[in-house]
């Protein structure tokens, strides 16, 4: 199972998604690999990479899909190993407001997630649209499964249940800004996750990126990320942040 979600996840690099531009190009693609490594008396690795794919199936249809995996090491012992893919189909992107279709795929080693996938619908507001600034802004409902290894946590009331299902509400803020003349590039991927029916299961994610254009196809980047779940298994935290530095190689 493991095996095909890499397959899905890294086959849009090896065409070459950043889908964080214009919603009107036929095909976008664009692979990013950022790390972080420590030697010595304590060796710490930390390596993710991220890939994506744009493409139109059918006009005024547009199909993402924004994948990543993260590896970390301590001393040599694997301490983390997550892979997220974010899906969706979006119905006239270039209006002011449209409806989309979305389904996420993911797996964290840490946390003891096994296989997590969500699946719902939702409509955008796009803020923002000149070329080179641009803010989206979305709101969806959706359905979760979890899979944990583990069925003891730090909220008692979820103990010796493997496996965890609720009905999500989703706020987006999807963000890309040109600045100096377009010699930096920031860009944001924020959302908040409540469940409908439980008050203590929510959780957040906030993705921050600076790309700084070497070539027509490469840049270098500096990606921040930082992750909060309220209903982690015992004995683990419920944050993560992760600062890393490397290169992005897009089509466009």
């Amino acid at each position: 199972m493991r095996t095909l979600l890499y397959a899905w996840l890294f086959f849009p690099a090896l065409l070459a998604a950043q889908i964080n531009e214009s919603d009107t190009l036929d095909f976008r693609a664009d692979l990013s690999l950022t790390g972080f490594y420590q030697g010595g008396n304590v060796e710490t690795l930390i390596f993710r990479a991220q890939s994506g794919l744009a493409f139109k199936p059918w006009k005024n249809w547009v199909f993402k899909t924004q994948n990543s995996y993260v590896y970390q090491a301590f001393g040599r012992m694997k301490a983390d190993e997550d892979i997220l893919s974010l899906n969706f189909l979006y119905i006239n992107p270039e209006k002011k407001f449209y409806p989309q279709l979305l389904g996420f795929v993911s797996t964290n080693f840490r946390r003891a997630i096994a296989l997590r996938y969500l699946l719902g619908s939702g409509v955008t507001y796009r803020a923002l649209g000149e070329k080179d600034h641009w803010l989206k802004v979305s709101l969806s409902a959706e359905f979760e499964r979890t899979n944990f290894d583990r069925m003891d946590f730090n909220r008692s009331a979820y103990d010796g249940n493997a496996t965890i299902e609720t009905v999500r509400g989703t706020l987006w803020m999807h963000g890309r800004y040109a600045l100096f003349d377009g010699k930096t590039i920031f860009t944001h991927v924020n959302y908040f996750q409540p469940s409908l029916r439980q008050s203590d299961n929510f959780r957040w994610r906030a993705d921050f990126s600076l790309d700084f254009p070497l070539w027509k196809h490469v840049n270098f980047k500096i990606n921040y990320l930082s992750t909060f779940e309220s209903i982690v298994v015992a004995g683990q935290e419920q944050q993560d942040r992760q600062l890393t530095f490397g290169f992005t190689v897009k089509s466009y």
